[in-house]
């Protein structure tokens, strides 16, 4: 794989100030699709991409991306089930027409990447670095066809929580008219369609003072489906329900590693279509005492109001549940290397 250093590298930011994403480190890995074939990625300094103005995914949104971590504890570096977001990603790339890549190919990479910009990952305190994964086509042609050339491309950036308040308890409005995605649609697929499609009902409901929209069934209305930057769990009289993979909503990573940890320490977790309904009769009654959602960003964000049908229901006096507790701490431990990892899921860089 070719390198190219940076002449000059960037400041680091305050590590304890750091926000979501608003920092990139000083170098960047590209990696072309030209000719019928993928070719050798490359380390180049992190910098701007010239672009045609004909460039067929600025028209047509033939895009993905993937989002994951790398942690240091004690200055020891792993990575968190990164197999399984580029195996993820080609599902997506499969859904949008874009060719697949070679999953050891791009992991070997990225390892190479994160060795190199290994002092632009922040330790403690809910900090990481944030490994953003992207392809889009490269086309310089205007027709509605899938394209012929693509870019594939991982930037790095310093974080700490996805949401301000931390762990504090998020207020969700659940969206009633407008969605996200239906059944055959590419709501399974991590394309960026889906995204640009969530942000007017997002908006709407920052501006009444929520921080995300919960989607519902574009059919009815009627079912839970997902938040838009994490996948969601209910807890009632014990039991841990989660909105069935029904084509529709995303297969968080995080989702998949949450059901796991549940069921391994006795916890039953039921896959399931939820019936918005109930979830507001539940918290009416005290029988549904917390809500989680799983994310990479957030990893274990807790809900503690639900704004639905004008009323603002309040899950567990607005506190952090016990089950989602001991869910952040387990996995938040395991991804740094610092609890026993059962599943084989962490990765040692160094």
């Amino acid at each position: 794989m070719k390198t190219t250093l940076t002449k000059i590298k960037k400041e680091k930011p305050d590590f304890g100030a750091l926000g979501f994403c608003k920092y990139f480190s000083d170098h960047m890995l590209v990696m072309d699709y030209k000719n019928g074939a993928w070719q050798e990625p490359e380390i180049m300094p992190y910098g701007a991409f010239e672009l045609n103005p004909a460039t067929s995914s600025l028209h047509y949104g033939q895009g993905i991306f993937e989002g994951l971590k790398a942690y240091k504890n004690n200055g020891k570096v792993t990575l968190f089930r990164p197999r399984d977001n580029f195996v993820r990603m080609n599902k997506s790339a499969n859904r949008l027409c874009i060719p697949e890549i070679d999953v050891d190919l791009v992991l070997n990479s990225l390892i190479e990447l994160i060795k190199l910009e290994e002092d632009w990952i922040p330790e403690g305190g809910g900090r990481s670095l944030y490994i953003r994964p992207f392809i889009f086509a490269t086309d310089n042609v205007l027709g509605v066809a899938s394209a012929s050339n693509y870019r594939f491309a991982i930037i790095l950036s310093p974080v700490g929580s996805y949401y301000a308040g931390g762990l504090k308890p998020t207020r969700i409005l659940v969206e009633e008219h407008f969605v996200r995605a239906s059944i055959g649609g590419t709501g399974e697929a991590k394309c960026i369609g889906n995204y640009a499609a969530s942000l007017f009902a997002g908006n709407l409901a920052k501006a009444k003072g929520y921080d995300q929209v919960m989607w519902l069934d574009s059919s009815e209305h009627l079912f839970v489906e997902e938040v838009g930057s994490m996948n969601m769990f209910f807890v009632e009289k014990g039991k841990v329900k989660t909105p069935s993979l029904v084509g529709s909503i995303l297969p968080g990573i995080t989702r998949d590693s949450a059901i796991k940890l549940l069921t391994a320490k006795g916890i039953k977790v039921e896959e399931t279509r939820i019936s918005i309904k109930k979830v507001a009769k539940g918290i009416n009654s005290g029988a549904l005492t917390e809500a989680f959602g799983t994310g990479t960003a957030a990893v274990i964000s807790p809900v503690g109001t639900l704004g639905y049908q004008g009323k603002d229901l309040v899950i567990g006096n607005n506190e952090m549940g016990e089950i989602s507790s001991w869910l952040y701490d387990e996995l938040t431990g395991i991804q740094c290397g610092i609890k026993e990892d059962k599943f084989g899921w962490v990765m040692h860089l160094n």
